[in-house]
């Protein structure tokens, strides 16, 4: 009875999280660059109560063992890094990756963040940042008097200026890739940091090596489908309900036999 109890207490700990996590995703289905996220469950250990294959006191057999399960843990909450849907913006700093990598964006304290997300400005210097004014690596600067701005799919940046017919080159975007890009650390902002678990990164040149294309004038919005979470959390909701009444079952059984001696 008791185990019963502590079970269903754990399936409503799990699907509570669960329910976190989709609150989480469906908050950011208008964040640019945002990957959903998925919870994984395991089975928690088993008391075996007869030990599969073991013999009878006639000598047979027992085909199957007795092993009764304790509950559900979290195992992990996996990013999701599907591509999201594009969104046309005409903005010459709006960039998307059409297919694999990451764009590569210096902190402050020096250190290399990843980011999907391409809503690029300039700050009071001309070099392209992002909306935390977060520099681009490898930096690159647009001159204060470019007419206009233009990316090609391959990364070139080059600007248009007054008095000439032909644009120049002023830089070139790298993207970087990881061997397992699920094993990347979230740390807000869109931004992602590389782990042990991630691999160290491979940069090379949009367009080459797999590295997806650049497509300026786009974003690439989040990948979160609205109708799957609104399933999910229907899911949720009625495995926790469930859980609650194994939980008041349990109790009631419980009552049961406390009340078999008045």
């Amino acid at each position: 009875m008791i185990r019963s109890l502590w079970s269903a207490a754990s399936g409503m700990e799990a699907q509570q999280l669960k329910m976190d996590n989709i609150s989480n995703n469906l908050a950011n289905v208008s964040t640019v660059g945002f990957k959903r996220s998925r919870v994984d469950f395991q089975d928690l250990l088993y008391q075996t109560l007869r030990e599969p294959g073991v013999e009878s006191a006639s000598g047979n057999q027992i085909p199957t063992g007795m092993q009764l399960g304790l509950g559900v843990r979290p195992a992990a909450i996996t990013k999701i890094f599907l591509q999201g849907d594009y969104q046309k913006t005409d903005n010459e700093l709006d960039l998307a990756i059409e297919g694999r990598g990451f764009f590569q964006i210096t902190l402050p304290d020096g250190t290399i963040a990843y980011t999907r997300c391409g809503a690029f400005k300039l700050d009071s210097e001309g070099t392209i940042v992002t909306s935390d004014g977060y520099k681009l690596e490898p930096e690159i600067a647009i001159p204060e008097d470019a007419i206009s701005i233009t990316i090609t799919d391959d990364g070139t940046v080059s600007v248009k200026t007054p008095g000439s017919t032909v644009p120049s080159e002023v830089g070139s975007i790298e993207l970087a890739a990881f061997p397992n890009q699920a094993g990347l650390k979230s740390i807000g902002r869109n931004l992602f940091v590389k782990t042990q678990a991630s691999g160290d990164e491979t940069t090379g040149t949009p367009g080459l090596d797999g590295f997806g294309t650049i497509a300026q004038g786009f974003v690439e919005m989040s990948n979160v489908s609205v109708v799957d979470e609104m399933v999910n959390m229907i899911v949720s909701q009625r495995a926790y309900e469930i859980n609650s009444k194994a939980v008041q079952t349990s109790d009631e059984m419980l009552q049961i036999a406390n009340n078999l001696k008045r």
